[in-house]
């Protein structure tokens, strides 16, 4: 059994303009076309649809998808993991609306707030699934026990330094400064730097001596800054998005490579 295209794009609640663009960019073929040029599309194609709709609801643009579709073959394997995160979601939501609630009902009554409930689904963990797909639940466990060991202070300065890192990117990129200028060069360096300190990412194990691909972390996540507006909007949008890619492309060209006898990298300016 197979669906046309406009069928699918009713069912899934999308057009079928974009499923003809899926089909050009190779994200999604049909299983067949009819003999007057229509596409067809199969449980397979459907399935893998489902997983794209999914992925794009989490902010991910299409060529971070394709590369999340080509990372993990298995549709069931995904859509489990795609699962899980989406049942911690749920959990999330419905404490969020409880403790919304109870807020409200005591703001409207007069009575005492409880602060201790106010924030009950108020937390950084829902990326978890997320982070654990891409990178292991080693890098959650790791990072989530850096954030939670931190006290106020710590945490506000450690925002603070990213806020400026991202606002130092944007700026360079604004002012028409070459991926390869000693500016942005130095912005890379500095970002790199950043990386190092956030124990769980491969930045940070090689900085410790341990044997990690640092370069094609670095330029990978280049490439997400791109692909992924949650990321793209810390640096002033897609165009700022792509100078910071550019510009840790060079610099890990330059300076990223791995010292053979000792696996470590100099962050070298």
């Amino acid at each position: 059994m197979d669906w046309s295209v406009q069928q699918i794009a009713k069912i899934a609640g999308t057009t079928s303009r974009t499923l003809r663009h899926y089909d050009d960019i190779g994200l999604l073929k049909p299983s067949r076309t009819g003999d007057n040029g229509y596409r067809h599309y199969d449980q397979a194609a459907l399935v893998r649809l489902q997983r794209i709709l999914l992925l794009r609801e989490l902010g991910l643009g299409l060529p971070a998808i394709a590369r999340a579709l080509g990372d993990e073959p298995d549709a069931a394997k995904a859509l489990g993991r795609h699962l899980e995160w989406l049942r911690q979601e749920q959990d999330r939501l419905a404490r969020q609306i409880d403790s919304v609630r109870r807020t409200l009902e005591a703001v409207k009554e007069g009575g005492g707030i409880m602060a201790e409930k106010m924030f009950d689904g108020f937390d950084h963990t829902r990326y978890r699934a997320e982070v654990e797909g891409r990178w292991g639940k080693d890098a959650y466990a790791r990072s989530d026990a850096w954030w939670r060991g931190m006290g106020p202070g710590e945490k506000d300065a450690w925002k603070q330094r990213s806020r400026q890192l991202g606002s130092d990117w944007t700026a360079a990129a604004e002012s028409g400064a070459a991926a390869d200028s000693d500016e942005a060069q130095e912005l890379a360096r500095r970002q790199v730097e950043w990386l190092t300190g956030i124990p769980g990412t491969p930045a940070a194990a090689h900085a410790t001596g341990s044997n990690s691909d640092i370069k094609g972390y670095v330029t990978g996540l280049g490439e997400m800054y791109v692909a992924d507006p949650r990321f793209s909007a810390n640096y002033g949008g897609e165009a700022g998005a792509a100078f910071v890619r550019d510009a840790l492309r060079i610099y890990a060209e330059k300076h990223l490579q791995p010292d053979p006898e000792h696996a470590e990298t100099k962050l070298t300016r």
